[in-house]
């Protein structure tokens, strides 16, 4: 295995460790929330209902925040993303490292934005992406 394809491939299993975890971690923290859109019909999860004035109370505040923070959120396009990256790297066509630059310029922000959080760890999987695009690429000669 060539390094371009293991950095990839480090990068990749990063960006879906942190996609699946932070779902996983939303589904024991929030359970019940979750659940609820299946109790109440997948349009529960959140509701465009005006008709309150605009008011919102704390449970259905609650229920916009788990909505945004797991599959509204980051974490299904991160894994996605992760999946496409390892299936590049498997059939060795290059990530440009304009994607690692955006993945990690994203993490950082988000990590200096929301401290603590793994966002740092996103931005480790950039610049994996940002290496491998410049093993990748062919000496000029």
């Amino acid at each position: 295995m060539n390094a371009g394809k293991r950095l990839l491939r480090w990068a990749s299993g990063i960006m879906i460790a942190l996609g699946a975890g932070h779902l996983s971690l939303l589904a024991m923290t929030a359970w019940q929330d979750v659940t609820g859109w299946a109790d109440r019909g997948i349009w529960a999860a959140v509701p465009l209902d005006l008709s309150d004035g605009g008011v919102k109370t704390v449970a259905s505040l609650q229920n916009a925040v788990t909505f945004w923070a797991g599959p509204g959120g980051f974490a299904v396009p991160l894994i996605l993303l992760g999946c496409l990256i390892w299936r590049l790297a498997g059939r060795g066509v290059a990530v440009p490292a304009w994607i690692g630059w955006s993945l990690a310029v994203w993490c950082v922000l988000g990590g200096v934005l929301l401290v603590p959080s793994p966002y740092f760890a996103g931005s480790v999987a950039g610049l994996l992406v940002v290496l491998a695009a410049r093993k990748d690429r062919p000496d000029p000669a």
